[in-house]
């Protein structure tokens, strides 16, 4: 075992985590210049290893914190941590801490101003457990040589013999011996002690017996007479305790009869208390009952004085529809709309079937104007030719005339083309004009006939709207009725629940009704679950046993049942923090009833048994009813008390505990906690009924007002829509009037614009043939005359054109003819039929819609849009009349009927409360006859109660005072008592007590005598072991001593070659001449005589006597006291060394010696040194150099053999400066 590795952190210097490479399990060298923290660096394995910082205070914890001047911020805790290589299991902890690793143990340490804290394996543990640990590793508390800090070495030097003696024994471990003796010597002091007064008492008591023996004779024949008094007085006694025990035999009987009376008038009275609480129930229900007819009464009246109102206005609505006459309008206006649109349509088709033989006619017709143009055309140039060839001499100058012409022609083509394009141009607009009109024309018949379809839907609409809104408002009718009834029913209920819960609070106290009452609050505000309610809530019980079973539960009804005890201490904290009264909770996890062992008989139930309860709450009622039976009597009530050791209870409530007390008497039927609870639960049951009924009838009647706003909002619509339609109207018709004329104007405008195109086609077709004709006459010569060929063209040409005139002529006439049969059906259609039913359908909406407003106007009374319906609507509404004076004439009736249920209801209520209070007078006076029974019966009592206490205070009378004088004559007892009396007041000095005083004392005496026995056994046995201590102590302290000093020789010579070395033990008796451990033939003495231990050591031979330590130099003392410590640690080895600056004050010869030896040692244990010197770093494992910056601030790592090597020679040289590594 050794240690791995080593973390600081705030630990003096070390401000910040410095953690130290692998440390070697044989020799480690730790170098640095004084003040750069080495010291420090050791200190902090002393600390986590408990060596000199065990009990520190507050200021002794800062001291050990980081603090520097430069910091921001002060240091509040440090730690230091040591991982130590467990391979080899010295450590017995680390194989079994969970989530270590077996090979490593690691120690913590953390300190701060207010903690001192260890940890084993990241466990936190305290300084036993840390002590424990290193002496199982060991790490011997006796030797704390393997540590040896700056100083320790000089201690040794300056060491005086005795103090060298002192060091052996704390060594030796005799501490432990010393302490053992010294509590063996004070238990010897004390069992001396103890004997002393044992003497004492002894002899005390030897005395007293001496004297107590004289005084018993006297002591008997005074208990003679004595014994005879008591006879005799108890005979006295007897007699008159058993006149007593009679009279309250005969009292007994007397009180039996009245209870048995008072009993029978008592369940009479109680079940006339039921049947009066029946009674007035019922009155209450029939009062309510009729309270509620007078409301129905109330409502159907209102229903009927509103249904005569709606019945005038419709019967005036009505006689307005007659006067008017406004319907056969309407039915007129409909059968000429339907003439109108059957009128209409026959126009519309004749005219679609007239257009395609108007369009082929005016197609032939241009065509045959065409054919009949170009023969014209044709002739004019071949006359023209004929012309010119007699008006031009040359044919030069008909050339230029040709072409005068020609240009002339293609000019007025131009011009005629450019007219062609304004006539399409034209055209087009006029064509578009006519899209338009046609476009509106068609917008505005559908909106007008929208208009027509949307006043007949309206009214469509508008009736089934008004007939939905006449059965939601009778609905709503129903519903109110209902609702008035839940809410009569609902306030009843609410009254007696108050009334309930008020006579319920009445039999608890007030802070436990205030937590009942927040109970159910409080667990619904926190969603507690598990809260389950009182106890009374949880189960039933039939009437017969209501009253034993309340009485048995006690207060115990009102406990709140939960589930666990979490949940009750959930609850209880709520109603602690909100103050909100007192309660006992019963948790079901925490109760465990045990098994009881019940009586199997007829005259005895178990009251449990009697129970209705949800199995999950069987513990709470087990413990609260699981050990009580029902009995017939108080008798054989109390027999089962005796026998079974349960708790036993009557029908009546009289109870025996099996503790023995007796409980019973009148119980009050009226503050029955049970009926309250009944009551209570009976009324939350109507009110909670009628509220989420009402709730229901309520949110009924809000969703029936909803759908009749939402019909109104619709009625409402459909009016707006009606006026809106209205104020258009007029409008729309003269709309659909300009835009028929503006679709007329239109269709014969592009009628002209066409034909104009089609001449101006033809002038264009015409002058480009001439243009042509003249251009082929330019290639031709001048002639007399037209060629025969052309002559007869010329011919052929005339006789064509009349023939084509013939044809165009006949065409015009039947085109003209098909466009007058068009004209007139485009007139009829559009000025004449179209109009009059544009007309006639502003006028059937104008009807419709006046029927809307006027609907509108009259409400719901008159909802109806025409005259028939509101003719059914005034039938309907004559019938509801008729149906309410029926429902009056029956609710009057049933009311009468109510009345007399109710007057003969108070007149029984009446009778039976009469005889209640008569037999409450009864129970009265026979309560006050039983008291008087139990006065003189407690005054009998109190009697018969002082014979037995006189009879008992007699005590343990002989057998014949129980016959002896029973029989005797008063007088003479008395006579006989008087005498009696008079020879005991003889021994008034009597000491009454002798006898029992004697046995006392001799019973000490032989307590005592015993008790000495055991002192002085113990005593022998104390004395035994100071022996073996002692000799133990002498053993272990020679024994060290030998091994010590022969360790301490061995290390000398190994240090010293040329030397010798040895330790002698003084003692007492030959204190001049020293005695060395190795003179066999001395003789034997013990520790007492040992006075010190004296070193004596030769440097340069083996055969001197040698020099005492006080005689060396400084570094040959250094060396000595090196070698003591060598030698102890060899005698006592630990697993690892700590060396602080050991070789300080040797010379350099030493030095080597010393290093070689720990060199040596390091083969079997861990060295950790530090030192200046260069001897001990040469044998070095590892280096180590610490650093110190200017912050203060220390920190170490791992260096190279050389680097501590420079380091040493540099510190031998003279001081760093302060930015040294």
């Amino acid at each position: 075992m050794h240690i791995k590795t080593l973390t600081i952190q705030g630990f003096k210097s070390y401000r910040d985590q410095t953690a130290i490479d692998e440390l070697s399990p044989g020799s480690n060298v730790v170098v640095g210049r004084n003040g750069s923290g080495k010291s420090n660096f050791f200190s902090a394995i002393r600390f986590v290893l408990s060596d000199a910082y065990t009990s520190m205070s507050r200021e002794e914890r800062q001291a050990l914190l980081h603090d520097s001047s430069s910091s921001t911020s002060t240091t509040l805790s440090a730690f230091v941590e040591i991982v130590f290589d467990n391979s080899d299991g010295r450590f017995p902890v680390a194989a079994g801490t969970s989530g270590s690793n077996s090979d490593e143990v690691i120690l913590r340490r953390t300190i701060g101003l207010k903690k001192d804290e260890y940890s084993i394996d990241r466990r936190s543990a305290n300084k036993a457990d840390v002590a424990n640990l290193l002496e199982a590793a060991g790490f011997s508390r006796s030797n704390p040589y393997y540590i040896v800090p700056q100083g320790r070495i000089t201690n040794l030097t300056n060491m005086k013999d005795r103090e060298r003696l002192d060091l052996l024994k704390e060594v030796a471990g005799t501490r432990v011996y010393e302490t053992r003796r010294a509590e063996s010597l004070k238990i010897m002091e004390e069992t001396d002690s103890k004997r002393s007064k044992i003497d004492d008492l002894l002899k005390y008591i030897e005395e007293r017996l001496a004297e107590l023996d004289d005084e018993k004779e006297e002591l008997r024949q005074y208990y003679d007479k004595d014994k005879e008094r008591r006879c005799l007085e108890y005979a006295l006694y007897y007699r008159s305790l058993q006149d007593h025990v009679a009279k309250l035999e005969e009292l007994e009987e007397k009180r039996r009869g009245e209870a048995e009376s008072s009993t029978a008038k008592q369940r009479t009275f109680n079940q006339r208390e039921q049947t009066l609480a029946s009674l007035k129930s019922e009155l209450q229900s029939l009062q309510q009952e009729a309270a509620q007819l007078e409301v129905e009464q109330t409502t159907v009246r209102d229903e009927r004085r509103s249904l005569i109102r709606i019945r005038a206005t419709l019967e005036s609505l009505v006689g307005d529809d007659e006067e008017e006459g406004g319907e056969a309008e309407r039915s007129t206006l409909e059968a000429a709309l339907r003439s109108l649109d059957e009128r209409i349509a026959a126009s519309e088709a004749e005219l679609i079937n007239l257009l395609p033989a108007y369009e082929e006619k005016r197609l032939e017709l241009e065509e045959a104007r065409n054919e009949l143009e170009q023969i014209r055309n044709r002739i004019n140039v071949l006359l023209g030719r004929q012309g010119r060839s007699t008006a031009y001499t040359t044919q030069a100058a008909r050339d230029a005339a040709l072409r005068a012409e020609i240009n002339s022609l293609q000019q007025h083509v131009q011009r005629e083309t450019r007219r062609k394009a304004e006539l399409q141009s034209e055209q087009q607009a006029a064509n578009t004009a006519l899209q338009e009109a046609r476009s509106g024309l068609e917008g505005k018949a559908a909106l007008l006939e929208e208009r027509r379809i949307f006043n007949r839907e309206a009214a469509q609409e508008w009736e089934k709207l008004s007939s939905r809104r006449e059965e939601l408002l009778e609905q709503k009718k129903g519903l109110w009725k209902e609702e008035t009834k839940l809410s009569s029913t609902a306030t009843f209920g609410s009254e007696n629940l108050a009334s309930a819960r008020r006579a319920l609070a009445g039999t608890m106290g007030r802070a436990t009704a205030l937590g009942l009452q927040a109970v159910e609050d409080v667990a619904k505000r926190h969603k507690l679950e598990g809260v389950f309610g009182p106890l009374y809530q949880l189960f039933a019980v039939d009437e017969k046993y209501k009253v034993a079973v309340e009485t048995t539960a006690g207060e115990s009804l009102f406990h709140i049942v939960v589930d666990t005890d979490e949940t009750a201490t959930k609850l209880l904290d709520v109603m602690t923090r909100e103050k909100l009264g007192r309660v006992t909770v019963i948790p079901l996890n925490r109760i465990k009833p045990k098994e009881v062992n019940f009586p199997q008989a007829a005259d005895a139930i178990l009251m449990i048994k009697k129970l209705e309860y949800d199995r999950k709450y069987v513990a709470a009622l087990q413990q609260v009813f699981g050990k009580t039976i029902i009995c017939p009597n108080l008798e054989i009530a109390g027999a089962y008390v005796r026998s079974h050791g349960l708790n036993a209870i009557t029908l009546d409530g009289d109870r025996v505990e099996r503790k023995g007390s007796l409980h019973g008497g009148y119980h009050d039927p009226r503050r029955s906690r049970l009926d309250a609870v009944r009551d209570v639960k009976k009324w939350r049951e109507v009110y909670e009924t009628s509220t989420s009924s009402l709730k229901e009838v309520k949110t009924a009647i809000q969703q029936v007002e909803q759908e009749v706003a939402t019909i109104e909002g619709s009625l409402q619509k459909l009016k707006v829509q009606s006026i809106r339609a209205a104020a258009t109207r007029d409008a729309l018709i003269a709309d659909l009037s300009a835009l028929r004329e503006d679709e007329g104007n239109a269709r014969r405008r592009m009628e002209h614009l066409h034909d104009a195109e089609a001449g101006v086609e033809r002038e264009i077709d015409a002058a480009r043939l001439k243009v042509q004709a003249l251009q082929q006459e330019l290639q031709t010569p001048l002639s007399a005359g037209l060629s025969n060929q052309e002559s007869a063209e010329l011919d052929q040409l005339n006789a064509r054109l009349d023939a084509q005139r013939q044809v165009v002529a006949e065409q015009s006439a039947t085109l003209s003819e098909l466009a007058s049969q068009k004209r007139l059906l485009e007139i009829e259609l559009d000025d004449n039929l179209k109009r009059e039913r544009d007309g006639a359908t502003a006028r059937l909406e104008a009807l419709n819609a006046q029927n809307l407003l006027i609907a509108g106007e009259a409400g719901a009374a008159a909802g109806a849009t025409s005259a028939e319906s509101r003719k059914r609507e005034l039938a309907n509404v004559k019938r509801q009349i008729g149906n309410c004076e029926k429902r009056l004439t029956a609710l009057e009736k049933e009311q009468d009927e109510l009345q007399k249920k109710v007057k003969a209801a108070e007149e029984r209520h009446e009778k039976t409360r009469s005889e209640q209070v008569a037999d409450a007078r009864e129970i009265e006076r026979g309560e006050k006859s039983l008291q008087r029974y139990l006065s003189q019966k407690q005054i009998f009592s109190q009697k018969r109660d002082e014979e037995n206490k006189n009879i008992r205070d007699l005590g343990v009378l002989p057998d014949e005072a129980f016959e002896k004088y029973l029989k005797t004559n008063k007088d003479k007892i008395l006579t006989r008592l008087h005498k009696v009396k008079h020879a005991l007041s003889k021994f008034s000095n009597v000491n009454k007590k002798a006898v029992e005083q004697y046995n006392n004392f001799t019973k000490q005496r032989d307590q005592l005598l015993q008790r000495q026995e055991e002192l002085e056994a113990s005593a022998s046995s104390i004395q035994e072991l100071i022996e073996v201590l002692d000799q133990r102590k002498d053993e272990a302290i020679e024994r060290t001593f030998k091994q010590v000093s022969k360790y301490f020789a061995e290390v000398f010579e190994r240090l010293v070659p040329a030397g010798k070395g040895r330790l002698i033990m003084q003692k007492r008796i030959d204190e001049p001449d020293d005695m060395d451990e190795d003179e066999d033939g001395a003789e034997k003495s013990t520790v007492e005589n040992y006075t010190g231990v004296s070193i004596k050591v030769s440097f340069n031979s083996k055969v001197d006597e040698g020099l005492r330590i006080q005689q060396l130099s400084g570094g040959q003392k250094s060396l000595v006291a090196l070698a003591t410590v060598f030698a102890i640690q060899k005698c006592d080895p630990a697993p690892f060394y700590l060396f602080d600056e050991i070789d300080a004050n040797l010379d350099a010869q030493y030095r080597t010696a010393v290093a070689a030896m720990i060199s040596e040692l390091s083969e079997s244990a861990q060295f950790i040194t530090t030192t200046f010197r260069p001897e001990m770093v040469a044998v070095a494992d590892k280096h180590y150099g610490v650093l110190f910056n200017q912050q203060k601030i220390s920190s170490i790592r791992s260096i190279s053999q050389d680097e501590a090597a420079t380091f040493v020679e540099a510190a031998a040289e003279g001081p760093q400066p302060p930015s040294a590594r």
